[in-house]
């Protein structure tokens, strides 16, 4: 490790960067602020409104859209400033981001500190951020045509890719930590790239949740209204029948609270299996930390839905997911190098 410290650091302070960027969404998400920059401006865009002429003129560009129009027409200056600014820290963030990993890794690069291997993942990298901005600015243009709001499919793209993208860089700093190689259970450890995968697509299925705003329904549980464990209104909303589960708000929701408890049992599984293996500190650190965290996301999810999806839960329960993600990401490597 001593070698490559701050190439890791560097790393680190990327996945803490990403980190914030998510939680700075997710309450843009949750405060329906998403659309009121309607344009893109790469250099002046970070510099937001300076007086009284520029905010009417920002105010006055929104008003020609969905939002306002079909939604917000109740705004004052003063309300659209609001939203306006959880949308632009957003976009700083991205921004920062960009440059905190591009400006180091030319450095890094130049005084050969990185290693043929670590050049080509750092590539990936950059461009996995690169296509992160473009996403976002892809969910954006959805919400401007005609339904003032993004595609859900658009937000799912845009919020997965952030969760992979932090999980590669945590990948990538772990590889340069932990660089000696060791002997492998692969039948256990493809348990837990089972769990991975099942994570990852639990939070497809939240951030389907998210766009549709399925959160405000059936805000009962165990079961669904009416003390059903399938509420009827989970397979009517659309057709063909399949369609409810992708694009439907009762259907979503039903994959998301059902898919919860799979994601409970695989991670119970994998800590179950895990007490009768020789574990080093961090493996057995590692898996104790995974059942910690589903089992508090789980609780978290419960309250976010029966209290109606308060912001403050909100934001709480896409947190805990992205530990989740970076503790499964954790002890999947070090049960695989």
């Amino acid at each position: 490790m001593r070698q490559n410290k701050k190439v890791i650091y560097w790393l680190l302070t990327g996945c803490a960067l990403i980190f914030i960027m998510v939680v700075v969404g997710g309450i843009t998400r949750l405060t329906h602020s998403g659309l009121s920059i309607s344009n893109y401006k790469l250099l002046s865009g970070t510099i937001p409104p300076m007086n009284d002429v520029e905010w009417n003129e920002a105010f006055d560009l929104y008003k020609q859209y969905p939002e306002y129009q079909k939604l917000n027409n109740h705004f004052n200056l003063a309300d659209f400033k609001d939203i306006y600014f959880w949308e632009w820290i957003h976009r700083v963030i991205g921004r920062f981001i960009g440059l905190v990993f591009f400006i180091p890794f030319l450095y890094f690069l130049l005084k050969k500190q990185l290693s043929k291997e670590t050049v080509k993942k750092c590539l990936l990298l950059l461009f996995l951020g690169g296509f992160q901005g473009f996403l976002g600015w892809y969910m954006v243009k959805s919400g401007l045509v005609d339904n003032p709001d993004v595609s859900h499919y658009r937000l799912a793209m845009h919020l997965t890719t952030a969760f992979i993208t932090f999980a590669y860089t945590l990948w990538v700093a772990l590889d340069l930590w932990f660089p000696k190689k060791k002997e492998i259970n692969i039948g256990f450890r493809n348990l837990i790239r089972i769990g991975l995968a099942l994570l990852i697509l639990q939070i497809i299925w939240g951030a389907f949740v998210a766009g549709l705003d399925a959160g405000w329904i059936h805000n009962h549980w165990p079961l669904m209204n009416d003390g059903k464990l399938i509420h009827e209104t989970v397979t009517i909303e659309q057709s063909p029948v399949w369609k409810n589960f992708v694009e439907g708000k009762s259907g979503v929701q039903f994959v998301h609270r059902y898919m919860a408890y799979v994601v409970v049992a695989i991670i119970g599984l994998i800590w179950y299996k895990a007490r009768k293996l020789t574990l080093t500190i961090p493996q057995k650190n590692g898996i104790n930390v995974l059942l910690v965290l589903v089992l508090v996301q789980f609780i978290l999810g419960v309250f976010t839905l029966v209290l109606q999806v308060p912001v403050v839960l909100g934001v709480l329960h896409q947190v805990v997911a992205f530990f989740l993600l970076a503790a499964m990401t954790f002890t999947l490597h070090r049960f695989s190098k």
